[in-house]
């Protein structure tokens, strides 16, 4: 979750001007509070999250103690591969996060039957990396998605209309699973080539070739 912050700065005039920043970790927001508390020119100083919640100083540093160990600044990246003579998909998704002090990816796929097309597997694919998100156990955090299927980000922002029943059914079981989760989604859709790393793994879900892979990023 990114945060923002909104004070009032006061000036050796006694002019009072409003102030806000730009979004930033948790951590960067709240050693920002710290420093602007400290030069005794800030009054009014809140906290935003990117739902509009408020906080002051005190509550977001609580908030950091609980958060710290839990995944922040989460980006993934999904790709479905799809054979139409046996029916079958390959799911791909990496996943970039941040634990405490300490940089994080994730590489994993999955080999999924009974799929009718490709649209299909590349919801399947963006499902597989939520289920990956919840045992990571992400809550209530702003996540990035990028892949390069447009129809199916453009269709989960609500911008394209869906017509087709068996996505209508994978649009409910990922929306239903992001409120769970809490999360904050942003899409972004990417160039094929930008997403070559959770193509490869959709395709060696469909070699049988499973993976699933954490390393630390130095």
């Amino acid at each position: 979750m990114k945060y923002k912050l909104e004070w009032v700065h006061k000036l050796k005039s006694n002019e009072k001007v409003k102030c806000n920043s730009e979004w930033a970790s948790a951590e960067t927001a709240v050693q920002l509070g710290e420093e602007l508390e400290r030069s005794g020119k800030a009054i009014d100083l809140y906290f935003y999250d990117e739902k509009g919640t408020s906080w002051i100083l005190k509550e977001m540093k609580k908030l950091l103690t609980e958060i710290e160990e839990e995944p922040q600044e989460i980006t993934v990246y999904f790709d479905g591969g799809f054979h139409k003579e046996t029916n079958q998909a390959g799911l791909g998704a990496v996943i970039f996060f941040q634990q405490g002090k300490k940089k994080y990816r994730i590489r994993a796929n999955e080999l999924f039957d009974e799929m009718d097309t490709n649209n299909e597997a590349e919801y399947a694919a963006f499902y597989f990396a939520l289920n990956i998100l919840e045992d990571l156990g992400v809550q209530h955090q702003s996540c990035e998605f990028k892949g390069d299927s447009q129809v199916v980000l453009k269709q989960l922002e609500g911008e394209w209309p869906c017509y087709e029943e068996n996505l209508n059914r994978w649009l409910d079981r990922i929306e239903e699973k992001i409120k769970q989760l809490g999360i904050y989604p942003k899409y972004t859709a990417i160039p094929r080539n930008d997403n070559k790393e959770a193509d490869k793994l959709a395709t060696q879900a469909l070699e049988g070739k499973n993976i699933f892979a954490k390393t630390i990023i130095l």
